[in-house]
């Protein structure tokens, strides 16, 4: 059935459903493994990917980078 899927509608399901899906998972673990481990470098390393994630997300949106 992928096949029968255009690239452009391809594309766009994956920037808009797998990335962020793929982004708070990542952000999840992190957290998970800060509480049980402490700050690591791999602690560091996720949560810098999801924050990357997070920034590639708002750049194709458009809009600017919100604030936590």
């Amino acid at each position: 059935m992928w096949l029968f899927l255009t690239r452009r509608l391809r594309t766009w399901l994956l920037l808009t459903v797998l990335v962020p899906l793929a982004t708070g998972t990542v952000r999840r673990v992190a957290d998970a493994l800060q509480r049980r481990t402490g700050s690591t470098p791999a602690t560091r390393a996720l949560h810098r990917a999801s924050d990357l994630g997070d920034r590639a997300r708002d750049t194709l949106r458009g809009g600017r980078r919100r604030r936590r």
